[in-house]
């Protein structure tokens, strides 16, 4: 084994992403109003700092792997006005790395926000202050309204993945390099790029992207990873195929072992009626369809990344939980939704609860159980 590959071994063997479990769980949009549910029910989540705490340290107690915020400047709209309230992510990071022990602590930063400069620096501070748990969620950004807020216009799909490429390497090279360096680019150019102290996680922190086109399938496979998907939920087996197509594209022609990872949103109750009942009401009867259908629309004309099928078919999907993967049921039927995540090839899943608390909660005292039992933990 060449010295560079022993260093990412041991990089990847201290990281809570790549323990031995065969599902590994994090939680999702965590750092914003409604969490992932599009709804108007009572008990939806409420960002306050004690409210976002609370879940990670329940996650924290159930050893989740992954805590992972969303990146939002604006809310879409509707009564609910869906994710317009939330926190920042590398400082929502920062204090959350502080305050946890165990889970990768992830900021999901748009490239077009932050210059490279600066999200090193914020970066390495969160490794420090978690302990070497810090991961680096990169975005390149689709809802043109909130890149507008900065001041610039939405770049094409393409563009918006090399400008990515360049503000990555810059970061890395930040990361790793103790000699000043400069960068001449098409997007960046830097005079003298120096940072110290280096992150605590070496060479450099664990990296994801959700890469759905080819491009950035291609971006996230040769650098990133852990790649984070989006498929059909009627179709696993067009899943599996991807997930395995992914893993390929990273091995074959980068020479590189990536993660897959997807999201998924938990409705579970006693009996399935009880929970699809509870469905059909905070989705159908107190669902948000003005903000969704902004939601839809902005990612269709501006992202390559959605599953096929209706529109009101997905928009059902979103609000029941942002276009994750569905475990409603008993917690049996849970449980099993979770071994077929893992089935289909997924590293592991981000999930969210449309009461969020009170769904961690019931997670915690029945779900963990049994799926140490069932072997998935």
């Amino acid at each position: 084994m060449t010295t560079e590959k022993k260093v990412e071994a041991l990089r990847r063997e201290t990281s809570p992403l790549f323990n031995d479990r065969k599902i590994k769980l994090g939680t999702f949009s965590s750092n914003l109003s409604g969490g992932c549910a599009i709804t108007t029910i009572d008990g939806v989540l409420e960002v306050t700092w004690p409210n976002t705490l609370t879940l990670a340290r329940l996650a924290d107690e159930m050893e989740f792997e992954a805590l992972v915020p969303v990146g939002r400047w604006r809310g879409f709209g509707g009564v609910t006005n869906f994710n317009g309230a939330g926190f920042e992510c590398f400082s929502w990071a920062a204090g959350i790395g502080a305050l946890t022990k165990y889970p990768a602590v992830f900021a999901t930063s748009h490239v077009p926000t932050i210059h490279p400069i600066m999200a090193a620096k914020q970066a390495t501070t969160i490794d420090h202050i978690s302990g070497g748990r810090f991961v680096l969620n990169i975005v390149t950004g689709w809802h043109k309204p909130e890149i507008e807020m900065f001041g610039a216009p939405l770049i094409e799909h393409d563009a918006r993945y090399e400008m990515a490429a360049e503000w990555l390497h810059i970061i890395k090279r930040m990361w790793t390099e103790d000699d000043e360096f400069d960068f001449e680019g098409r997007y960046y150019q830097v005079k003298g790029a120096y940072l110290d102290p280096k992150p605590i996680r070496r060479p450099y922190p664990v990296i994801m992207n959700a890469g759905g086109s080819e491009k950035g399938r291609h971006f996230a496979a040769k650098h990133c990873d852990v790649a984070f998907v989006v498929f059909n939920p009627a179709d696993l087996d067009g899943a599996r195929r991807h997930i395995a197509a992914y893993r390929k594209l990273a091995r074959e022609e980068y020479g590189r072992d990536i993660q897959v990872w997807a999201a998924s949103y938990v409705v579970q109750r006693e009996t399935e009626k009880e929970a699809r009942d509870f469905y059909n009401y905070y989705v159908h009867e107190k669902g948000d369809w003005v903000a969704v259908t902004n939601l839809v629309e902005t990612m269709g004309l501006n992202a390559q990344t959605l599953p096929p099928g209706a529109e009101e078919a997905m928009k059902e999907h979103f609000i029941a939980g942002w276009g994750g993967y569905p475990l409603v049921g008993t917690n049996d039927q849970v449980v099993e939704g979770l071994a077929k995540l893992s089935d289909i090839g997924l590293d592991g899943t981000v999930m969210s609860w449309p009461r969020y608390e009170e769904g961690m909660r019931q997670f915690q005292k029945v779900t963990i159980p049994a799926l140490r039992q069932a072997g998935l933990r």
